[in-house]
């Protein structure tokens, strides 16, 4: 294993252990519910806005390691952000984890890139992309319950 891969299995442990941004949000302007029947994880998505910038986000649930570490890393990124911009956030994460984007691109997504590993495990990235079909739900006002089925 190289030295990048033990950083970003290491950067997946701090965020399964010690997950960022995890519990309730009171006073939410918008919560989405989403499912992986494959590997159970099930996670509740609140945000709260301020204008057109994502105030606040937190998460809830539970779910397997890549999961967890994946929708607590997502609430780090995007926090702060103007909605279109959390919006493209999740398509070039999404094309990263899917095998969609050149290795570049990786880098301009930060820790973020610790998760693009996952797309040599299909299955594994339904993980991944949970808390991001969420968001994106949340986010386009469609508050619809997510699945990665």
């Amino acid at each position: 294993m190289s030295d990048l891969d033990d950083l970003y299995q290491e950067i997946l442990l701090d965020h399964y252990r010690r997950p960022r941004n995890f519990g309730p949000l009171p006073g939410a302007d918008r919560a989405v519910d989403g499912h992986n029947p494959l590997c159970g994880d099930r996670l509740h998505i609140a945000v709260r806005l301020e204008g057109d910038r994502l105030a606040e986000i937190r998460f809830e649930g539970s779910g397997c390691a890549i999961s967890t570490a994946s929708a607590s890393m997502m609430t780090e990124a995007v926090r702060g952000l103007p909605v279109a911009a959390a919006l493209s956030l999740a398509d070039r994460f999404r094309a990263l984890v899917m095998g969609d984007s050149p290795p570049a691109a990786a880098e301009e997504l930060g820790e973020l890139a610790a998760l693009g590993g996952v797309r040599a495990f299909p299955m594994r990235v339904k993980c991944a992309t949970l808390a991001w079909h969420a968001l994106r739900s949340a986010l386009t006002g469609d508050g619809a319950r997510v699945s990665t089925e």
